[in-house]
């Protein structure tokens, strides 16, 4: 080949054309799913809908039951509530400690709650018994009370009537029904459990949010590319992928560039979306923080507990025992008394 042919060879550029040609970029995600839970829509209902002989309430009990632990600050105050109430509960024959306790959980979760008033032959009452409010529905007569547990071996159950007392918290849109008052925080409680597990998630794909892999290496080839993305899509598990080898004796320093996506961002989120849906939280059941173990962030403190427990008991504890005496009178016998609320070394 002359000097003239070689200068005027077009064999490089051609080759460089059709690798130009041959190649194209792509962009992919891999790893799994983030599981969250805030697919059921709690307020999709616009009455009581009639249910065979029963009505259905116009919420879900099944999703305020799975929301119930989805965050530790919407259950902390319920706890808080029932653990309160139930020690200055006095125990009677015809209910007993862990039966007034059931009680005033389902009427703290649910809105409302049922006692059960089991009787002799004689009609004589042996005891007070609580009906789990998850299942129980209200007859169409407004009476009747029903026990609705669907399973292999079960089917609806029907109460003696006039032997079910029912204690809710009033709705505004209906009378068959309460709704519990913390209904305005479940999109805050169901956001706090979004991200405490996307959180999760991240930390579990090796404490990444993701990432771009740069390759502007022009000594690999085609083939090498497609070996690369595919051990990438392939990848499953914990991490996605950790380790990957490869062989480039003529690449480049920076050929290949692994960049982070929103690392620092995604922590800083992640900190404000808990607190701004803590707070929310905290509003709705109006329990101190400290009743219920937070750490404070600033200096100061949240203030006395003992003058915050004495408030919140006097504020929203005492109503709430005045109410449950409701149950005295439907039942003509004085079984619900409360002893008075103390901070008194007992020991």
């Amino acid at each position: 080949m002359s000097e003239h042919d070689a200068l005027t060879s077009t064999a490089p550029v051609q080759e460089a054309e059709q690798q130009k040609n041959t190649t194209h970029a792509e962009a992919f995600s891999f790893g799994d799913p983030i599981p969250v839970l805030d697919r059921r829509e709690l307020l999709d209902y616009v009455e009581c809908v009639q249910m065979d002989r029963w009505y259905e309430p116009p919420v879900s009990f099944d999703g305020l039951a799975r929301t119930y632990r989805a965050a530790v600050h919407h259950s902390s105050p319920i706890a808080v509530k029932r653990d309160i109430l139930s020690s200055t509960y006095i125990p009677h024959r015809l209910l007993s400690q862990q039966a007034f306790a059931r009680f005033v959980q389902d009427y703290l979760v649910f809105g409302n709650a049922y006692l059960e008033k089991r009787t002799n032959r004689l009609g004589g009452v042996l005891s007070l018994e609580p009906a789990l409010a998850k299942y129980t529905r209200r007859g169409l007569d407004l009476d009747t009370y029903w026990f609705v547990q669907y399973d292999l071996t079960t089917q609806p159950y029907e109460f003696t009537q006039g032997n079910i007392f029912h204690f809710m918290e009033p709705d505004i849109n209906q009378e068959i029904y309460g709704l519990p008052g913390y209904l305005s925080a479940i999109p805050s409680t169901l956001l706090n459990e979004s991200a405490t597990l996307f959180r999760r998630k991240y930390y579990i794909n090796g404490s990444h949010a993701g990432f771009i892999m740069y390759m502007t290496d022009a000594a690999q080839n085609q083939e090498d590319v497609n070996n690369i993305r595919q051990a990438m899509k392939s990848a499953k598990g914990p991490g996605n992928f950790r380790n990957l080898f490869m062989y480039s004796p003529n690449g480049k320093k920076d050929g290949i560039q692994i960049i982070p996506l929103s690392e620092v961002a995604a922590k800083d989120e992640f900190l404000n979306i808990k607190n701004v849906s803590r707070d929310d939280m905290m509003a709705a059941h109006r329990v101190p923080p400290q009743m219920m173990g937070i750490i404070p962030n600033n200096t100061g403190g949240f203030g006395d507990v003992e003058k915050a427990s004495r408030v919140f008991v006097r504020n929203e504890l005492i109503h709430l025992q005045e109410r449950i005496k409701e149950l005295n009178e439907w039942l003509g016998d004085e079984v619900i008394r409360f002893a008075k609320y103390t901070l008194d070394d007992i020991s």
